[in-house]
């Protein structure tokens, strides 16, 4: 969440900071502004709204001249959203500014102290305590009095800091909430991922927890937080800088549905060679992948999803048991970790925040943990002991599509892999599978191809209010993710259930006109989702049914029906996702809405 930007060097800061801030608008935010070093004084100016306020308040930058400056995009977590809780903060002399990610859980403690002091507040966040308390240590050394205020922070936070009287120097500090450094051609930039800094270089540093960076235009020092020098090497980002921008179509995540079958192929390719499977970043030998007991699934959101699917997929083809949590809810449930059990954590940016505390809570108990990632050198992707990448580039859209569709290729590799090592599948069948898996791309192209029918489709339900998805099986985690995709970028109320627990409670809900989404892809569970699909029609509700090429019986009971391309049973979830994801988009673009920024939402979760 939130975005930061800084700069130093010898061009003007203040368009590279909204540039770079630009590029960060996809982490969702509420409020956004920028301050600058002349060498005289610290200029500022804060909006709340979209980043556009700001950018004309300050006639793009011009008005704010100087080569040194920090910016930031606020997702308020402390305070409305509102000019004055916006970031950067200064103190009471306008000496120091300070931009933070984050959130510090001991803030009102360290705010009383301050007030005792006679520190006066001007905002009701959290981050102008940091400001506050940088001022009461500093001492005229910068590096002395970060660690001084390190050491008595609680929670997450990714700093930017300017002291007036260093007017040639930028600080950036990191816990628990990403930051990147890398050298410009003309100075160094900070930032909170990637997309801000591709313009300026690909060579970027991951700021490891509790280190420092003191950065001048044409240096760059790192520092523990016992002031300790370290020496770091620096990554290559290898994206094309295009793959950030929208290319032509309306939505990044419309251009993104459209990623997804170039994104699925260079996702398996890797790791398919002949009729085999070789994840060689597992770094599992098959004795070890033979002694494993159970499986435990830890993510947040689409991942989640994901994870729910690859249940079903690797009990059911690799004969393991797994375990899927929610990692907000796996941190306080005192998991019990056996020997023999492996830990799976998926994020799509490799800094969620509970998947993080969920790894290191894993690692403490002395479980092996594997990462599924899409972000190269992030903090999971770093921590975890070994990492299996999902190569879907760069996403930018809030609502994730191709980088959930490559998890799901990532978890089908790991159970046929699985399966083949422990003896639960045969030769040909793990055959058939690989040859199931290799036409994925092109009937996922097919299915995106046939969107006027959905967008049609859709036109029709702009006005819905209550939208329930229902599934069995990997049916069942298919409309999780289905629902999940309409609720977050058009605001519908929408639900996932069980169709087994309709009789439960749910069933009460429906009435005249409501839209019912039933999925259909396992063929051993046609007729029980026939009778459910029959129950919510006769007390009212039109059924929108997505089965498998074939299944014409189910006409008979549904309203409108979608149909995708055969495939194995396991791998179904990558199909009938398509059709759903364009219902989501085009309900979206039908009422207005902004599909790649949705209100209140942001692409990476880093606080809890």
């Amino acid at each position: 969440m939130c975005g930061i930007v800084g700069y130093v060097g010898e061009q003007k800061a203040a368009p590279i900071l909204l540039d770079g801030l630009g590029k960060l608008e996809y982490r969702g935010y509420d409020s956004a502004g920028i301050a600058v070093y002349d060498g005289k004084k610290i200029g500022m100016k804060k909006a709340k709204g979209r980043l556009k306020v700001l950018s004309e308040l300050t006639h793009d930058g011009e008005t704010l001249p100087g080569t040194l400056g920090i910016g930031h995009t606020r997702w308020a977590t402390h305070g409305e959203p509102s000019d004055v809780n916006a970031h950067p903060h200064l103190n009471a002399e306008e000496s120091i500014v300070v931009v933070h990610n984050g959130i510090i859980e001991n803030y009102m403690k360290l705010k009383k102290k301050l007030i005792g002091r006679g520190y006066q507040f001007l905002s009701d966040t959290d981050t102008e305590v940091i400001v506050h308390l940088l001022d009461y240590y500093y001492n005229g050394n910068p590096l002395q009095t970060i660690t001084k205020i390190m050491h008595r922070m609680e929670g997450s936070y990714a700093l930017g800091i300017i002291f007036k009287d260093h007017p040639e120097e930028l600080y950036a500090v990191r816990k628990d909430s990403p930051l990147i450094v890398g050298h410009a051609k003309s100075g160094c930039i900070i930032a909170s991922d990637v997309p801000a800094v591709l313009k300026y270089t690909r060579d970027v540093y991951f700021i490891e927890n509790e280190e420092i960076v003191r950065m001048k235009k044409d240096s760059m020092e790192f520092f523990t937080v016992d002031e300790e020098v370290i020496e770091k090497e620096s990554v290559h980002i290898a994206w094309d800088v295009d793959a950030a921008e929208k290319g032509g179509y309306e939505h990044f995540m419309l251009k993104e549905m459209y990623e997804q079958p170039k994104a699925i192929t260079d996702t398996f390719s890797p790791r398919l060679k002949g009729n085999t499977i070789e994840i060689e970043e597992l770094n599992m030998s098959d004795e070890e992948i033979q002694s494993i007991r159970k499986l435990m699934i830890v993510a947040c959101g689409s991942a989640y999803h994901a994870g729910v699917t690859a249940k079903y997929v690797l009990e059911g083809m690799a004969r393991v048991p797994v375990e899927v949590d929610l990692a907000s809810e796996y941190r306080y449930r005192d998991a019990l970790i056996d020997e023999g059990t492996l830990i799976i954590i998926i994020s799509q940016s490799g800094e969620t925040a509970d998947s993080l505390a969920a790894l290191r809570e894993s690692k403490q108990k002395g479980a092996r943990v594997l990462g599924i990632v899409n972000v190269v050198g992030s903090s999971i992707a770093r921590e975890a002991d070994n990492v299996m990448y999902t190569w879907a580039g760069p996403e930018i859209a809030v609502a994730t599509t191709k980088a959930y569709s490559c998890q799901l290729i990532a978890l089908y590799l790991l159970a046929m892999k699985f399966a083949k090592v422990r003896g639960t599948i045969t030769e040909s069948e793990l055959v058939q599978y690989i040859e199931d898996l290799k036409r994925i791309p092109d009937q996922v192209e097919l299915l995106l191809n046939n969107k006027n029918r959905i967008q049609k489709f859709a036109n029709r339900y702009l006005a819905a209010r209550d939208v329930f998805f229902i599934g069995r099986g990997i049916d069942y985690a298919i409309s999780l993710e289905g629902s999940l995709k309409l609720k977050e970028i058009s605001y519908i109320h929408s639900e996932a259930y069980a169709a087994g627990e309709l009789k439960h409670g749910t069933i009460s809900l429906i009435e005249e006109g409501t839209l019912v989404a039933a999925v259909l892809t396992q063929e051993n569970l046609y007729k029980k989702m026939l009778s459910n699909v029959v129950e919510v029609r006769t007390r009212g509700a039109f059924v929108l049914a997505v089965t498998n090429e074939g299944n014409d019986q189910v006409e008979k009971a549904a309203d409108y029906v979608i149909y995708i391309p055969k495939t194995n049973q396991y791998f179904t979830n990558s199909l009938a996702i398509i059709p759903l994801q364009l219902f989501g988009y085009y309900i979206s673009v039908g009422k207005g809405c902004d599909v790649d920024k949705p209100r209140n939402l942001a692409k990476s979760v880093t606080v809890e």
